[in-house]
C-alpha cells in the first residue's frame, strides 16, 4: 500500500481514537419508547405525500415509522455483516504492522458495535424481524464472496452513503424517538471515517483498472446498489402496521416524494462514482430504476 494509504489509516486511527462511542452506555436502552414519537422523519418514510398517507391517523403514521426504521436497521446488519466479511478477506495478507491491516480491524470493530445497536433498537421497537428476501439474500452470500477491490469499496460507499443521508436528517429531528436520534448520531459520526475509507480505496484501486474491468465493476456497483436499496423497507411493514399491504406496496413504489428525496440525497454519491468512471451506461439505467439517479 502506498504511503499516502498508510497516512490516510493513520489518521483515520487516530480519529477512532479520539471520537468513539459506546452505545451500550450513551443509549437510553431502558425508558420505553414513547408512542408519541417517530421512529423516523416522517418525510423519510416511503408512504410520506401519498393518499394512504393523507387519510392514516397520526397514530398509525408514527407507528409505520417505527416499522420502517427496524426494516432500515435490520437491513444495515444484513450488510455490515456483508462488509465485514469483505475487509477480513482483503486484509488477510496485510502485515499487521501496517496502519491499514490495523484500521481495517477498527473499521470491523466499529460495524459490530453498529451491529449490535441497530439489534438492540429493532428490540426496543418491539417490531417483528425484517430481513431483505430469500433470492436478495443468496445474491448477498456470493457478493460478500466474491467482490473485490472497487467493486466490494465502492458498493460500501454506496450502503453508507444512502444511510448516511437519512440518519442526518432523523438525528437533528425533535419528532424522533430520543434513542433512535442518539443511535443515529453515533453511526453518522463513527461511518464519516468509513465512508473516507472507502473513497479512498475505490479511487486508488481504479487507478491501474483496465477500461473492461471498470465496465464490468460499474455493473457490479450499480446491482449491488439496487439490491440494497429496495430492501431497505420491507414490504412486510404494512401489514404489520395493518394497513392494507396491497395498496400500500402500490403507492409506496409509485411516490414521487420519496423517489426525488432519494435522488437529491445521492448527488453527492453520484458525482463521485462518475468522477471515478463508474458510471456507465447500463449502470446509470441499474440506478435510475432504484431512484438514485
Amino acid at each position: 500500500m502506498s504511503s499516502t494509504e498508510q497516512a490516510v489509516a493513520r489518521r483515520l486511527l487516530d480519529s477512532a481514537a479520539q471520537l468513539s462511542y459506546d452505545p451500550l452506555v450513551e443509549v437510553d436502552w431502558d425508558t420505553p419508547v414513547d408512542p408519541d414519537h417517530f421512529g423516523m422523519s416522517p418525510e423519510w418514510s416511503t408512504l410520506y405525500g401519498t393518499a394512504y398517507w393523507a387519510e392514516m391517523s397520526p397514530a398509525q403514521q408514527r407507528e409505520l415509522t417505527r416499522h420502517e426504521s427496524a426494516s432500515v436497521a435490520s437491513t444495515g446488519i444484513w450488510f455490515e455483516m456483508i462488509l465485514q466479511q469483505m475487509l477480513l478477506r482483503d486484509i488477510y495478507r496485510t502485515p499487521p504492522a501496517e496502519a491499514d491491516f490495523q484500521w481495517a480491524l477498527t473499521e470491523i470493530a466499529d460495524e459490530c458495535r453498529h451491529s449490535i445497536m441497530f439489534a438492540r433498537t429493532c428490540a426496543k421497537l418491539g417490531t417483528p424481524p425484517y430481513r431483505p428476501t430469500r433470492t436478495v439474500l443468496e445474491l448477498g452470500r456470493a457478493f460478500k464472496t466474491l467482490a473485490y477491490g472497487e467493486s466490494a469499496y465502492a458498493s460500501i460507499l454506496v450502503a453508507e452513503e444512502v444511510l448516511d443521508v437519512m440518519q442526518r436528517d432523523w438525528m437533528r429531528d425533535e419528532r424522533v424517538a430520543p434513542f433512535i436520534r442518539t443511535v443515529n448520531n453515533i453511526h453518522v459520526v463513527e461511518e464519516s471515517r468509513h465512508m473516507k475509507f472507502a473513497r479512498d480505496e475505490a479511487r486508488e484501486r481504479l487507478q491501474t483498472a483496465s477500461p473492461s474491468r471498470r465496465r464490468a465493476s460499474a455493473f457490479v456497483v450499480a446491482a449491488a446498489s439496487y439490491f440494497i436499496v429496495t430492501s431497505m423497507v420491507s414490504d412486510q411493514v404494512y401489514a404489520n402496521v395493518g394497513l392494507d399491504a396491497r395498496r400500500a406496496i402500490r403507492e409506496a413504489r409509485a411516490n414521487e416524494h420519496h423517489k426525488a428525496l432519494m435522488r437529491s440525497s445521492c448527488a453527492g454519491l453520484m458525482d463521485f462514482l462518475g468522477s471515478v468512471g463508474l458510471l456507465t451506461r447500463p449502470a446509470i439505467r441499474i440506478y435510475q430504476r432504484a431512484n438514485l439517479i
